[in-house]
């Protein structure tokens, strides 16, 4: 036997010990034992029968519970079982309340503490009231995008897609009495970081991990966001392994878009926004990384994502609105359909991190699928080209089939910018078309 989330050892009682029975209440309970050393070996302990009866007195006295203490004796030693069982209420210790995660004991604070709270009571931070937000705040033209979504999807009375956004929002269970809650707020709001700090998704492309290039900050209504998050991520931060099977141009990603998706969705449903820290989406050469600021359901760990579970999303309201538009299944497959997409495209497993204040997927490229970029032109060339026109050739550099409007997107430029410094180009003698203007592509000569 080894310490663990339910078992703590301690080789004499101390009064401070009273914080890990508490932590155990607040838990899935446990068993604290008294006259064992670290390494679960019995040492013993004198004054027993005193010990049976204060234990239990400052147990009650200090938290407000009854709990089982038991004088246990093995080798000729005495030694003492305290049975803490899990309790409904939240419990706390001079006013503080602990928690056991694993095999340590924490200190509630801040939205830990409120989250806790809130659980104890069965109450989740999406369903909560927000007063500030209001329905004049709703952006009618995300309502009108879920309506497309839901009734092509078909998973929700068509007649309630007809009423006005007040009736619809009640009938989603996005409202708390008379006010709208923080999940209608996330989901339909145009920029939720008005009313919740962190809403909203970070993402940067790093050389390594103390180096980062450049990165945005993406911003909108969940509704919104997954394909904002996407379109950006492979206009800008991944570069696709180009092929051709005869002229047709084939596009590999080393995280396939139904993978990311998928990862992309899981984090919004997950994600404590009431901690103010974004998801964020680190992004290498080599490998990528989708994290949130989330935790596991109480008694799980990775393997337990790892084969069919229960669907429990930290913010069902908000995963409810998202399987009515369609973009998440109810079955708690979101882990699996990534896995079964790398195994699909023959990639490694995406790796899944658990920390203590967040959830990391980690996404890692095969050798062919890196597409390493010089992202340079030779000092000759560098000599006769302008900024913007070197800026083209670095584009071209990476994928030769680029096409104007995407060279536009990626460079924030207008698609007749693109087509004068491609015309440039040419007349200098560094660029040309090989093939067609629909099938072919641009060499740096």
């Amino acid at each position: 036997m080894v310490e663990s989330q339910n078992i703590e050892w301690k080789e004499s009682w101390r009064d401070e010990y009273l914080k890990w029975i508490c932590g155990f209440a607040n838990a899935k309970g446990g068993k604290l034992y008294i006259g064992k050393n670290d390494h679960g070996d019995i040492v013993g302990i004198t004054e027993s029968k005193k010990l049976l009866e204060d234990i239990p007195n400052k147990i009650t006295q200090s938290l407000g519970i009854v709990v089982d203490v038991n004088l246990l004796t093995e080798g000729g030693k005495d030694y003492i079982e305290i049975v803490v069982l899990e309790y409904s209420t939240s419990i706390s210790y001079k006013g503080v309340y602990h928690y056991r995660s694993g095999s340590t004991k924490q200190i509630l604070t801040g939205p830990a503490l409120e989250s806790f709270l809130n659980g104890k009571h069965g109450v989740t931070w999406d369903s909560m009231p927000i007063p500030a937000f209001t329905i004049r705040n709703v952006d009618d033209s995300v309502i009108t995008k879920f309506k497309e979504l839901a009734a092509k999807k078909g998973r929700i009375d068509s007649k309630l897609l007809e009423e006005p956004k007040e009736i619809l929002l009640e009938k989603l269970h996005l409202t708390s009495g008379e006010y709208l809650t923080n999940a209608a707020m996330m989901l339909f709001a145009k920029d939720p970081e008005q009313w919740q700090l962190g809403a909203y998704v970070k993402i940067g492309y790093f050389e390594s991990d103390a180096e980062l290039i450049y990165q945005d900050e993406v911003r909108g209504s969940l509704i919104e966001l997954v394909d904002k998050i996407i379109e950006i991520i492979y206009l800008k931060y991944m570069r696709a392994k180009i092929s051709y099977i005869g002229m047709q141009r084939q596009e590999r990603y080393f995280v396939p878009e139904a993978a990311l998706r998928e990862t992309i969705l899981n984090a919004l449903c997950h994600s404590q926004y009431n901690y103010g820290v974004p998801i964020q989406i680190s992004i290498y050469e080599d490998k990528m990384y989708i994290a949130n600021c989330g935790r596991l359901p109480d008694n799980w760990t990775v393997e337990n994502l790892l084969v069919k579970h229960a669907s429990k999303p930290f913010n069902p309201n908000i995963a409810n609105v998202f399987y009515l538009a369609g973009f998440i299944e109810s079955w708690g497959r979101g882990i699996e359909k990534i896995c079964e997409v790398c195994k699909d495209e023959d990639l490694p497993m995406p790796e899944f991190i658990v920390n203590p204040g967040d959830i990391m997927v980690k996404f890692t490229s095969m050798e062919d699928r890196i597409v390493r970029v010089q992202g340079k032109v030779t000092e000759r060339v560098t000599e006769r080209v302008t900024d913007g026109e070197k800026a083209v050739l670095d584009l071209l550099a990476v994928d030769p089939g680029y096409t104007y409007e995407t060279m536009a997107n990626i460079l924030s430029v207008s698609r007749k910018t693109i087509s004068e410094r491609i015309k440039k180009l040419k007349f200098k003698g560094i660029l040309v078309r090989i093939g067609s203007d629909t099938q072919g592509y641009w060499k740096i000569l």
